[in-house]
C-alpha cells in the first residue's frame, strides 16, 4: 500500500475543462499500472509484483494543462500517452496542441512529452480541436485521430523509420461531434468510428497498411461521447455506445443490426474487456450508471442474444471505470471514487464475475 506522504498528494484534477479519468495497463512482465488524473499531470500506481494486491507508492507523471488523454499499448506492451494540452501565454491567449509520451516498462520513468502541434494554424480554430484517439498497429506505427475545428477529421502518424508525418486532413469529412473510437486489430487493420448530428461515420482499412477510405455514413442514433470498441473476434471489432432513446447500452458490428444490451448508463464512455468466466469467453462492460455508481455487465462474447447481466457495484465514481486483466487472467476493475481516491476490485474464484472487496490505492 502507499506510504503516508503519497496518500497526502492530490490525485484528481479539478476545475473547468480539467482532465478526469482512470486508466489501467499491463506491462510485459505482467504488472498492472493505474493512472489517474492529478493536478499537474497523471498520478501512477504499479503492482509490487504481477497479480499482487499490493501497489507501490504513487508517483507523478508531470504534464500540466492536459484536458483529454488517450492511453494505448503496442505489441511490446509499451504504453503510449497521447493528450490534448491547453496553455495560457503571457498575453492571455490559449494555445492548444497534441502531446505524446512513452513508458517502456512498468514503474519506469515516462519519456519527455513531445509536442505534435495542431492541424490548425489560426489560434481560434486550434482552440476548438477535439480530443485525440490513438492506436498502435502491429507494425508499431502510432496513429492519432482528432476532430478538427470544422467537425472534420485530422490524422497524424509515424513513418516506418519512427519519424512523424505532418498532419493530414481527411477531405470531405464534416459534422463530427464528440469523441472518436479507434482500434488497431490483431490483423494490423485500423477501424475508426465517429458520431455526427445525423448518425455515425465508420472508416476501415481493407488490409493492414492500406487506406482508410471514406467514412461510411449511417443513421444510427448514438449518445455523444459514449463510444467504446473491443476486438471480439479475429479481425472483428464490436462498437458500444449509449442509446439516446433509453435502450441502455448498444452493441454493433459492421454488417449487422444494433443490439440493445440493457442497463441504465449515465453520461460518459464505456469500458470493455474480455475475460474467461466459468469457462466461457465473456465480454465485460462497465460504465458510470445513472445513479453515479460503477455498473458492470457480463455476457458471452458475440452472444448478445443470450443476454447481458448487469450488476451495480454500489461504489460511487467520478468517471467511467477502467478494465484490464492481471497476470493470472483475472479481471480488474478500477474507479475513482467521489473523494478522488482510485480503487480497484479483482475477480475472485466465485461463480460468474465475483469481485473482491475494493482496495484504495
Amino acid at each position: 500500500m502507499l506510504g503516508q506522504d503519497a496518500r497526502a498528494t492530490p490525485r484528481v484534477a479539478s476545475g473547468a475543462g480539467a482532465l478526469q479519468g482512470i486508466w489501467l495497463t499491463r506491462g510485459k512482465e505482467g504488472r498492472l499500472t493505474a493512472y489517474a488524473s492529478a493536478e499537474g499531470g497523471l498520478r501512477r500506481w504499479t503492482e509490487s509484483r504481477p497479480g499482487s494486491p499490493d501497489w507501490g507508492r504513487s508517483t507523478l507523471v508531470p504534464m500540466p494543462g492536459l484536458t483529454h488523454l488517450s492511453v494505448t499499448q503496442d505489441d511490446s506492451a509499451y504504453v503510449h500517452f497521447v493528450g490534448r494540452r491547453e496553455r495560457r501565454t503571457a498575453d492571455r491567449r490559449t494555445v492548444v496542441d497534441i502531446v505524446h509520451a512513452l513508458q517502456y516498462q512498468s514503474g519506469r520513468p515516462v519519456t519527455e512529452w513531445r509536442s505534435l502541434g495542431n492541424p490548425h494554424k489560426g489560434a481560434d480554430d486550434a482552440a476548438r480541436l477535439g480530443p485525440p484517439a490513438a492506436v498502435v498497429t502491429t507494425a508499431g506505427m502510432v496513429h492519432i485521430f482528432v476532430r478538427n475545428a470544422d467537425g472534420g477529421l485530422a490524422l497524424r502518424r509515424e513513418q516506418s523509420d519512427g519519424k512523424w508525418r505532418g498532419w493530414e486532413d481527411r477531405k470531405g469529412v464534416a459534422g463530427i461531434e464528440g469523441g472518436l473510437a479507434a482500434i488497431a486489430l490483431s490483423s494490423g487493420r485500423i477501424e475508426l468510428f465517429a458520431t455526427t448530428a445525423d448518425g455515425t461515420l465508420h472508416w476501415f482499412q481493407k488490409e493492414a497498411g492500406g487506406g482508410l477510405g471514406d467514412g461510411y455514413p449511417s443513421r444510427l442514433a448514438v449518445s455523444q461521447d459514449t463510444l467504446a470498441v473491443l476486438e471480439t473476434g479475429p479481425d472483428r471489432p464490436t462498437f458500444y455506445w449509449t442509446d439516446p432513446g433509453g435502450r441502455g447500452v448498444v452493441a454493433y458490428r459492421a454488417g449487422g443490426w444494433p443490439m440493445a444490451l440493457g442497463g441504465a448508463p449515465g453520461e460518459g464512455a464505456h469500458g470493455a474487456a474480455r475475460a474467461f468466466l466459468d469457462g466461457y469467453d465473456c465480454t465485460v462492460l462497465a460504465h458510470r450508471g445513472a445513479e453515479g455508481t460503477a455498473v458492470v455487465g457480463v455476457g458471452v462474447t458475440e452472444g448478445e442474444d443470450n443476454g447481458v447481466w448487469w450488476s451495480d457495484t454500489g461504489v460511487r465514481c467520478l468517471a467511467a471505470p477502467a478494465l484490464a486483466r492481471d497476470a493470472f487472467g483475472r479481471l480488474v476493475v478500477a474507479v475513482i471514487d467521489e473523494q478522488g481516491t482510485p480503487k480497484v476490485a479483482r475477480q475472485t474464484d466465485g461463480p460468474g464475475l465475483t469481485l473482491s472487496e475494493w482496495c484504495a490505492l
